[in-house]
């Protein structure tokens, strides 16, 4: 079986630290920056700092995206996905479906709760 050294998982997670300054709640899960940042796009935050990486519970690593609070809705629907990007380099860096999904309303507001992006140990 393969083993990797930490310094591996954190070199991938790391781009999330360094690179990630947008979060957005979409309608359905965005294959592109385009579609992250404006087809599905419901609401977005630029507001908050992506974390070092960290030991994972079950092994591995991640990064703990923190509690988001007081975000501006700019669309009406429901979000059931988030992204994270980069906007300077115009790159979806990572999505996935939120805990739970939110049915908003442009002009408001939206919060999360904190979440991680992980990667697991080889099996």
């Amino acid at each position: 079986m393969a083993t990797l050294n930490n310094r591996v998982f954190d070199n991938g997670l790391s781009t999330l630290t360094n690179e990630a300054d947008r979060l957005d709640i979409c309608s359905q899960e965005p294959t592109t920056y385009a579609e992250a940042t404006s087809t599905y796009t419901l609401g977005n935050d630029t507001s908050f700092t992506v974390p070092s990486p960290s030991d994972r519970t079950d092994g591995g690593r991640k990064v703990t995206i923190p509690a988001i609070s007081d975000a501006t809705v700019t669309g009406t629907g429901t979000a059931t996905h988030y992204a994270l990007v980069d906007v300077s380099e115009s790159r979806l860096l990572v999505t996935g479906s939120m805990n739970a999904s939110q049915s908003v309303n442009s002009g408001n507001t939206f919060s999360t709760d904190s979440f991680d992006i992980g990667i697991p140990d080889p099996a």
